[in-house]
Order: structure tokens, then C-alpha cells, then sequence
């Protein structure tokens, strides 16, 4: 554990290959007061209230919580305040939260509403100095990248921000790099074309930003059956694992995934 300048206690995550274990994440994205579920970033579906689904996560054993606020881009600010002081009465794994935050003020709000670290997208693009800003008042653990990536060619993919809405012109691999340089301590890294599709992840994208950085990479989009995360951990070398209408719509459980994982030789967190 560490301590953040404002007293909060963090937990600092390795790589994989420092003897870590692959962490299960639960990604919940948020509309408004809902929690929400889309295809490619898109088309989006009201399932429920978000801290149910956060509480049954944590209750299950899940690693990580990430909260997304799907439309705070475009508006320009980020609604989860109240959302993150909610689950953190009750939910005591570390928390994550991205979506419209543009400021050091608004990641403070953020931290003292209960979350662990932030995701940064759409300000880091426009001012990636932000990223030093960020890491060097609240630890570099603290700042997660978020990348959201599509395909544009032969092992080429573009960034974009605005929850895929936008193009930025920055290649992936590189904007990852950049990143990590600047002082970011992950990457989630988000595949537009996979999302939702429940085909699986794209293996190649993660396995070429996490050989790319030495920060832990966490692997988001497609996870439509467990053996997704096999893949993406072995093949793609993702350090962490986010899943979302897979874990929502009940098609399996933490513990089902923590029990596939050790079967196949993957290290996760081993529930007392």
C-alpha cells in the first residue's frame, strides 16, 4: 500500500511479470444515474443502478471496480461523485473512475469521493502534460490512460476519445508509450471494434501495447466467454482483465473465472 499527499491509501500494482497476479476487473458504464451497456461504444441499454452491480461484484470477489461515465466527454464534466460515495461505503476494492475528467481539481473531487485512481482520455490527448501533472501530485499509480483503439490497417490502430466518437490521428502503440513516458501507471486499454460484440478480444492490439510498456496493461472489449480471458492473458499478455455484459447478464461469476484461471495456470488473487 501507499499513501497519496491527500492521506488516501492506495494499492500499487506491478506487472504480471513481477510475480502479480492477473486482476479481475468488473467495468460498469455509467449514464447518468444508470448503469448502461453498448456495441462498439454505441446503442446504449439501461440495465440498473450501478452500486447493486458493483455490491454483487465486491460480495463475489471481483478485484477491481471501473466506473465509466459513457457521456461525461461530451459535456464537458464527470457525474460519478455521488455514484463513488455510495459504493465505497460498502465496496472495499480499489476503484477506478474515468469519463469528462479534465483537471487536478476534478480528480481531488474524485479521490475524496472514494476512488483509488482516475481514467484520463479525452484531456490527455488534448494536453498530455496533464499525465506528469497527475502522476507527480497523486502518484503514478493513481493515472490510468485510457486508450480507446480502432483498427485502421495491418497492425496499425488509431486513438480516439469522446468513447470512440472522435479520431485523434495518434497511433495507439505510440500514444501507449508516450504515456507510460510521461508518468501514466496503466493502461486500459479499450478495443472499439471488439466492444460489446462478445467476440472475444483483439489479441493482437493487447499483445503489442503491453510488449510496447513496461506499466501493467488492463484489456477491455469482447470478453464473451470465460475463455476469453485465457486468451487475452496468455496470447495478449494483458496484466489485468475488464469485463462487463458478460458479468452483467450473468453468463458467469467471478469465482468461475477465478476457478478457470488457476485451472489453466493463470495466478489471480486466491479467495480465503
Amino acid at each position: 500500500m501507499a499513501t497519496s499527499p491527500h492521506g488516501i491509501r492506495r494499492t500499487v500494482f506491478p506487472r504480471v511479470g513481477d510475480n502479480l497476479s492477473v486482476r479481475l476487473i468488473a467495468r460498469l458504464d455509467i449514464k447518468g444515474p444508470n448503469l448502461i451497456k453498448g456495441i462498439h461504444l454505441e446503442g446504449l441499454r439501461v440495465l440498473g443502478d450501478p452500486h447493486e452491480y458493483a455490491h454483487r461484484y465486491y460480495q463475489q470477489g471481483i478485484d477491481e471496480i471501473l466506473y465509466m461515465d459513457a457521456v461525461a466527454s461530451l459535456y464537458g464534466r464527470n457525474s460519478l461523485t455521488e455514484i463513488v460515495k455510495r459504493t465505497a461505503k460498502d465496496v472495499f476494492v480499489p476503484i477506478t473512475v474515468g469519463g469528462g475528467i479534465r483537471s487536478i481539481d476534478n480528480v481531488k473531487e474524485l479521490l475524496r469521493s472514494g476512488a483509488d485512481k482516475i481514467a484520463m482520455n479525452t484531456a490527455a490527448i488534448a494536453r498530455p502534460e496533464l499525465i506528469s501533472e497527475i502522476s507527480r501530485r497523486f502518484g503514478s499509480q493513481c493515472m490510468v490512460l485510457s486508450i480507446e483503439a480502432k483498427k485502421i490497417g495491418d497492425r496499425k490502430w488509431e486513438a480516439y476519445t469522446d468513447s470512440g466518437r472522435e479520431r485523434t490521428g495518434a497511433d495507439v502503440v505510440a500514444w501507449a508509450i508516450e504515456g507510460a513516458r510521461l508518468g501514466a501507471g496503466e493502461i486500459l486499454l479499450t478495443s472499439i471494434d471488439q466492444e460489446g460484440t462478445r467476440r472475444g478480444f483483439d489479441l493482437e492490439l493487447t499483445r503489442m501495447v503491453s510488449e510496447a510498456v513496461s506499466i501493467p496493461v488492463i484489456a477491455s472489449g469482447g470478453m464473451g466467454k470465460a475463455e476469453d480471458m485465457l486468451n487475452v492473458v496468455g496470447a495478449g499478455r494483458a496484466d489485468a482483465v475488464a469485463m462487463a455484459d458478460i458479468l452483467h447478464y450473468g453468463r458467469t461469476t467471478c469465482p468461475e473465472l477465478r476457478a478457470m484461471a488457476l485451472a489453466n495456470g493463470i495466478e489471480v488473487r486466491r479467495m480465503a
